[in-house]
C-alpha cells in the first residue's frame, strides 16, 4: 500500500490533527525533520500537484511513535532502530503493538470489514521473511484491515 494512504488512514482513525501526526512521528527521534506543511502535503489526495511521497523513513518513525503515544516507552529497554524498509507486514506488525491487539482482536477486525482471515494466515503474516510459512500482507489485506480497525475504533460501520 502507499505509504500516503496508510497515513491518512490512521490519521483519520485515530482523528488526529496536523500538527498530532507531527508530535507523534518525533517521539522516536526528536530530530526527525518533518514540518507542518511538509506532513500536509503528504495527506493530499493522489493526483494533486502539491502531493509529495510519504517516505519509509517518516512513516517508520510515525509507526514508532504511535507505539510510544499509545503504550508509552519503556525506558528500560533500549531505542529499537527504526524500520529502513516499511512493508505492509511492517504496519500491520507496528499497528498490532500500538493497540495491543490479541489474535481474537485481529480475526475480528478483519471479520468486521467482511475479509475474514484463517489462523494459518494471520500467523504467516507475522513470521520472518525467510521463513517458509512466511507471507506477504497485500494491499487489499492491509486495506481491509484499517478498515476494520476504524470502525472498531470509531464505532462506525463501513
Amino acid at each position: 500500500m502507499i505509504n500516503n494512504d496508510v497515513l491518512r488512514s490512521i490519521r483519520y482513525m485515530l482523528d488526529l490533527a496536523d500538527s498530532k501526526v507531527v508530535e507523534i512521528a518525533k517521539l522516536p527521534n526528536p530530530d526527525l525533520r518533518l514540518s507542518l506543511d511538509e506532513l500536509k502535503a503528504m495527506l493530499v489526495k493522489e493526483g494533486d500537484e502539491y502531493r509529495t511521497e510519504c517516505s519509509d523513513v517518516v512513516l517508520a518513525h510515525f509507526l514508532d511513535g504511535l507505539i510510544i503515544h499509545l503504550r508509552g516507552r519503556d525506558e528500560r529497554l533500549p531505542a529499537r532502530p527504526v524500520e529502513k524498509r516499511v512493508t505492509n507486514n511492517v504496519v500491520l506488525k507496528k499497528l498490532r503493538v500500538a493497540f495491543e491487539l490479541k489474535d481474537e482482536d485481529m480475526h475480528q477486525i478483519f471479520a468486521d470489514a467482511d475479509f475474514p482471515v484463517t489462523r494459518p494466515e494471520l500467523s504467516a503474516l507475522f513470521r520472518q521473511p525467510g521463513h517458509k510459512h512466511y507471507r506477504n500482507c497485500g494491499d487489499q489485506m492491509l486495506r481491509n484491515f484499517l478498515r476494520g480497525l476504524t470502525m472498531r475504533l470509531r464505532g462506525e460501520k463501513a
